[in-house]
């Protein structure tokens, strides 16, 4: 059986640079982020701690698939998902915990 996945969206405290990821683990991979568990990464070095964005899937790949489909666009069309889903930029990460 293939496991599910997500994709997400962090940025920093002041929304200046966005990361778009893959995991199988939404939560315990935010919480890498937030505790800079790869302390040379990129995410580490700009502070990319804050979850403003997520799309779950019933597989990994679907995921992967998406993923890459956002990865591919403009900085513009990743604020438009952000601002439809999230529209003060808000961490999100509380509320996924709490579902």
């Amino acid at each position: 059986m293939k496991k599910g996945g997500s994709i997400y969206i962090l940025t920093n405290k002041n929304n200046s640079v966005l990361y778009v990821g893959v995991t199988e683990d939404l939560i315990r991979r935010v919480q890498e982020y937030k505790s800079k568990f790869h302390p040379t990464s990129f995410s580490a070095k700009y502070n990319l701690d804050k979850l403003v964005y997520f799309e779950n899937y019933h597989s990994i790949d679907e995921a992967i698939n998406r993923e890459k489909q956002i990865k591919g666009s403009s900085r513009a069309n990743k604020e438009s998902l952000i601002n439809a889903l999230n529209p003060n930029w808000e961490d999100l990460f509380d509320e996924l915990i709490r579902n």
